[in-house]
Formats: C-alpha cells, sequence, structure tokens
C-alpha cells in the first residue's frame, strides 16, 4: 500500500516527537536486526532509526532493504534516521494505521 502525501505528512507530524529505538552501526544491517525492526513496527507501527556515524551503510539503501524485506513504507529519510511505518497486523496495536485510513 504506497502512501499518499496526506497520509505521509501525517506520519512525519507523528513521528516528530519518537525517539529513533534502533542504531545501526558498524556492523550494519543484518537479519537480526531486521527481524527486531519488524517485531517493533509490528508493535509501534512508527519507528525512528538512526545511522551511526561509524557505520558503511547509506541511508537510502538501508530504506530500500527495510522496504523490500519487511514490508513497510519509508515516511522519511532525513540524513542518517529513517522513519518507517507498516500497519499492524493485530488490532490490538493498530491505533496509527486507523487514523492513516480515516486521511
Amino acid at each position: 500500500m504506497e502512501l499518499r502525501g496526506k497520509q505521509k505528512r501525517f506520519l512525519r507530524s507523528q513521528a516528530h516527537h519518537i525517539q529513533p529505538i534502533f542504531q545501526i552501526g558498524k556492523n550494519g544491517l543484518n537479519e537480526a536486526v531486521i527481524v527486531q525492526i519488524n517485531e517493533a513496527l509490528e508493535k509501534r507501527e512508527l519507528i525512528k532509526v538512526n545511522l551511526l556515524q561509524n557505520t558503511d551503510e547509506v541511508a537510502e539503501e538501508v530504506a530500500h532493504v527495510l522496504e523490500a524485506k519487511i514490508n513497510c513504507e519509508i515516511v522519511q529519510i532525513i540524513g542518517r534516521v529513517l522513519v518507517l511505518y507498516k500497519a499492524s497486523s493485530k488490532e490490538k496495536y493498530q491505533k496509527i494505521s486507523k487514523e492513516v485510513q480515516a486521511i
């Protein structure tokens, strides 16, 4: 599901106040990190991922890998911070996705 402009704008405003909960460092983006990010998205729907200074990864490449592997949406990339969104499959966690669908 491709996000529309208004939906992305809403998600960016929601993400503004949250802190990055994942940091990708010198080990790069590995399977364990991808699994953890997917689990966090299932519970929170909207998260930030921070790429540390000591990583060789490029934010855009990490975003495309995550988009392909866990089927999430890239809301925004600012420097080394990614904002990711994925609607939860469990109804009890579907807080943000219901608001997004209403837009």
